[in-house]
């Protein structure tokens, strides 16, 4: 998936930063059905990326509770993020 793509279709402009609040709350919404309602995994898990990009993703095992390789790459993908942030 395209994140400039994603950004566009649920804020309206690829830059987070320059949303303004109600476009961002009104995505964030967006969003989280989307995430809740896509079976596809692959697209589910870059839904959740950006849910976590963004700082309101649920925990893998909240996000993933009937797939463990989708909570597995979840869980590794926050320990690469939080390695990088240090």
């Amino acid at each position: 998936m395209d994140l400039d793509a994603l950004l566009d279709h649920y804020f309206d402009g690829a830059d987070p930063d320059a949303i303004d609040p109600a476009t961002l709350a009104a995505g964030k919404e967006k969003l989280a059905i989307d995430f809740g309602v896509e079976r596809e995994p692959g697209r589910r898990f870059a839904l959740w990326a950006l849910m976590e990009a963004l700082g309101f993703a649920p925990v893998p095992a909240l996000a993933f509770p009937k797939d463990a390789a989708l909570r597995r790459a979840a869980e590794e993908y926050l320990t690469v993020a939080w390695r990088i942030d240090r």
